[in-house]
């Protein structure tokens, strides 16, 4: 059977309620309602959705999108038969958009995003933005929440949903905290986008119920999304992690004040999608049970649908990931289908159809209230059902979707009409106006420590970085490590943290950042250097941070180079909180990372109280289950607190030895500080002194990076070898092929020939004789035996030059780049000669190849601050 697509979809429904359901696949087929009267349930509520025009499909990651015709609607009852009110209406005259729909708890509102039509002949910038409105269902007064026209047009406010305190939660691209940060950095204050460079990052927010006290409380650089409730009071949230490597959406909860920020689900369920294809968690609610409800979808490609899933994070972090209290009595899967439907996540037809978002009714049952498209296939202009023979065809086009409402009952997998779809029309984001329980209300500033917040910081505790995923990964363990009898300081790996801040990217118009101002790599974008301190014998760390920016961590050897890979996810503090972590995380593991419930620490701490550390000195004694981070903090804040103070140097003391308890001596202190460098340093002389949250080291390669190569080191200068050209201007090859002269180059005239040398592969040259000139050298090239190949016609017959002799075919020897944007310790062919007894031993002070590692490790960016960009 097909459709002739100019027939009325409504009409043909309205014949009979199985021909809503006729193009789910006869293997997933739901039973349908009897007949098309009100729900008994649900009838003496009103609920409202949003009608717009059917549209491309939208990228997950692009959210700021305007399609025009959308409006909300509202019905008294949830029934095909009940009226329907468009009450937008009278503010976007049919041509503007509705999106981001929530009732209140009391049922007696609506809160939602619109915007409104666009001004003809404005530029982008003067065009209108999203704002939150509200809508009281009784009286029909509709208003802005934000009522002055300077303050709401100041972002892009979506997604909002109120906190039981009576605020509001919503993502925005305002980044209010985040704009008085680049401030302190003396930096212009601008709107950041994200990581993809594509569109402003929206961020977190809350406000008051009349648009009062605007203030950001996530820090992500790319998208916080989708905010809600759960019943504890936290709020539940898709973040788009999309830092380095990552790029997913995954679901996260903190407090409504920014506190306690954690993964809650997903990090490493990304690949549970239709043939285990990766998907994304969106749009999730908390059901009446405690399950989650989520839209699972890729990024783009599904007709912006997908399935619908319950999660069990009550005793799951991940799909195959339980609890710590579960691990060896539960494995999984976490995650189920809420609908019988057999929905793919593939692009193409999905023959149970697909859905775009989902309301679960609080009333004790199982139902939900859904926004669905049927599966259907599109032949010339007729439009059919998603039958087993027709899906087989490899040609098979899908037909536009036609979402409609409806009411799907988990408990006996039925399905019943509520708004009946209509060729060319989306109907979306259907919610119900029913009282439900208030959750519990989490006060701001509960736990926090006021001096810690009017400084600006918070406190990060990390109980052991040897602790990964719950594995003690010290040799031969972290009581042994933490022992000065029985370990010295050079047996500890891990001796330092580096604590890094996202750059807050600016737009074209601002900045007009080219690829080459990232340098040889973007894909850590710009980064800065807040923070270093020493790690505790134990692997413990408790320090001060600045709060309100996005950061990252990184463990260093005693040369303050990173072990290990890059930190991949970006932690926030907010002022006055102590973030506590039991260790460090191995993403490749599959645990979970920075979940509460995850694996308990394996650290014990001290084992009882008013005593020292095992041959430790007694001035620094210990609370039981103290980590030694947390004993000296403790002890330091009985005076200065200085322990909690990290630095922007690196600087090692042992103070932990006892001499005669350990049998042996301290450990020799020693620094790696700016001040011993000669050429400028990458930190005022201000945070040098004395560290604060402003603190910011910023490396750029051509202030201070390629005067290390430029100082004169009499003998020992780095380009009296390095370079083309000797003390006598005489032409030259450079030493290792290596050119670390500071002309333009001739690969990118934005760059200094030693950056692309140090960097890029290059080809290895000589001396012509004959022209007394460089030129790349030339060797015959050999097929995979090692046989040399030479210049072949299209029959594959030899060509002879004018002495019948083959024709060798020549390449050039590929020179490989001595340093990697992967870090120090990927460019062992640098720092190798500058070690004891090599070649350049002494060449660089201990201080100038600290720098040189650090820049390495964050991603030997060309610059690390758009503002310093030269303008063209």
């Amino acid at each position: 059977m097909y459709i002739d697509i100019t027939r009325s979809w409504s009409e043909i429904v309205s014949r009979a309620i199985t021909v809503v359901l006729l193009t789910v696949s006869t293997s997933a087929c739901l039973a349908p309602a009897t007949e098309q009267s009100p729900d008994p349930v649900v009838q003496d509520f009103a609920i409202a959705y949003v009608k717009r025009p059917i549209t491309e499909s939208e990228d997950l990651r692009q959210r700021l999108g305007f399609i025009e015709g959308g409006d909300l609607y509202l019905r008294d009852l949830a029934s095909p038969s009940a009226a329907e009110s468009n009450i937008t209406l009278i503010e976007t005259e049919g041509l503007g958009d509705v999106r981001d729909v929530e009732s209140s708890f009391d049922g007696d509102r609506l809160l939602f995003s619109l915007r409104k039509p666009d001004i003809e002949g404005a530029d982008p910038e003067d065009q209108p933005t999203w704002n939150i409105w509200e809508y009281e269902i009784d009286s029909g007064i509709l208003q802005r929440i934000i009522a002055d026209d300077l303050t709401a047009e100041g972002g892009q406010d979506l997604a909002p949903h109120y906190l039981p305190d009576g605020r509001i939660i919503f993502s925005s691209t305002r980044q209010q905290q985040a704009k008085a940060v680049l401030v302190d950095e003396g930096k212009p204050q601008f709107t950041a986008e994200d990581e993809d460079r594509r569109e402003y990052a929206a961020m977190l927010h809350v406000m008051n119920s009349d648009g009062s006290d605007i203030h950001q409380v996530s820090f992500n650089p790319s998208h916080d999304l989708d905010p809600t409730l759960l019943s504890s009071g936290k709020v539940l949230f898709s973040r788009w992690d999309n830092m380095g490597g990552r790029n997913a959406i995954s679901l996260y909860t903190m407090r409504p004040d920014g506190g306690q920020l954690q993964l809650h689900y997903g990090a490493h369920s990304h690949n549970t999608g239709t043939d285990d294809t990766t998907v994304q968690f969106m749009r999730p609610r908390e059901m009446p049970d405690g399950r989650l409800l989520s839209l699972i979808r890729p990024f783009n490609d599904t007709e912006d649908g997908g399935a619908l899933i319950v999660i069990d994070t009550l005793n799951y972090i991940d799909n195959s990931g339980p609890t710590a209290a579960n691990m060896g009595v539960l494995s999984g899967p976490a995650q189920t289908p809420a609908t019988i439907n057999s929905v793919s996540t593939l692009s193409g037809p999905s023959p149970g159809g697909r859905f775009r978002s989902a309301y679960p009714l609080d009333d004790g049952t199982e139902r939900l209230l859904v926004s669905w498209s049927p599966c259907r296939l599109l032949e010339g202009t007729t439009i059919g059902p998603c039958s087993e023979a027709a899906l087989a065809d490899p040609d098979v086009v899908t037909a536009p979707p036609l979402y409609g409402l409806f009411i799907y009952d988990m408990s006996d997998d039925t399905q019943q009409p509520v708004v009946l779809p209509v060729e060319g029309v989306i109907f979306d984001e259907v919610v119900v106006a029913q009282p439900r329980d208030l959750p519990q209300v989490l006060y701001d500033d509960e736990g926090i420590d006021a001096l810690l917040a009017d400084e600006g910081v918070g406190l990060l505790d990390i109980r052991s970085v040897y602790d990964i995923d719950g594995v003690d990964s010290a040799t031969p363990d972290i009581t042994t490590l933490a022992d000065p009898a029985q370990s010295t300081a050079a047996e500890r790996p891990a001796r330092f943290l580096r604590v890094i801040k996202a750059v807050s990217m600016p737009d074209d118009d601002l900045v007009d950042l080219d690829g080459s101002d990232f340098g040889r790599s973007s894909a850590q974008l710009m980064r800065e250097i807040v923070a270093y301190a020493p790690i505790e014998p134990d692997g413990s760390i408790r320090i001060k941070l600045p709060a309100n920016i996005p950061l990252a961590i990184s463990l260093l050897d005693a040369e303050g180079k990173r072990i290990g890979a890059r930190h991949q996810n970006w932690l926030q503090l907010r002022p006055g909180e102590t973030l506590s972590c039991n260790g460090c995380h191995d993403h490749s593991s599959g645990a979970a990372h920075g979940h509460p419930e995850a694996a308990a620490s394996i650290n014990p701490g001290a084992v009882t109280t008013g005593l020292p550390f095992p041959n430790s000195v007694n001035t620094l004694w210990a609370d039981f289950g103290e980590t030694m981070a947390q004993a000296r903090a403790r002890i330091s804040c009985q005076s200065d607190c200085a322990a909690l103070s990290p630095s922007v140097d690196i600087l090692y003391d042992d103070l932990w030895t006892d001499e005669a308890a350990a049998g042996r001596p301290r450990d020799a202190s020693f620094v790696f500080q700016y001040i011993d460098l000669t050429t400028p340093a990458p930190v005022s002389n201000a945070c040098q002194t004395s560290w604060s949250a402003n603190c910011r080291i910023v490396i750029n390669y051509e202030a201070h990076i390629q005067p290390l190569w430029d100082l004169d080191r009499g003998v020992n200068s780095c380009t009296l070898c390095h370079n083309t050209r000797d003390a006598l201007d005489q032409l030259q090859t450079p030493d290792a092929q290596l050119d670390l002269s500071a002309t333009a180059s001739d690969q990118e005239p934005d760059h200094l020939t030693a950056y692309r040398e140090l960097l890029f592969n290059d080809n290895r040259q000589e001396i012509d004789l004959d022209t007394g000139l460089l030129q790349d050298i030339q060797v015959q090239a050999t097929d995979g035996s090692g046989n040399p190949l030479f210049l072949t016609d299209g029959s594959g017959a030899l060509i002879l030059d004018i002495d019948d002799n083959p024709i060798p075919i020549m390449v050039n020897i590929t020179e490989n780049p001595v340093m990697s944007v992967n870090g120090a310790a990927a460019s062992p062919r640098f720092f190798a000669p500058f070690a004891t007894g090599a070649s350049h031993e002494g060449f660089l002070t201990p201080a100038e190849l600290k720098l040189i590692a650090e820049w390495l490790d964050i991603g030997a960016q060309y610059y690390n601050n758009p503002f310093d960009v030269p303008v063209d």
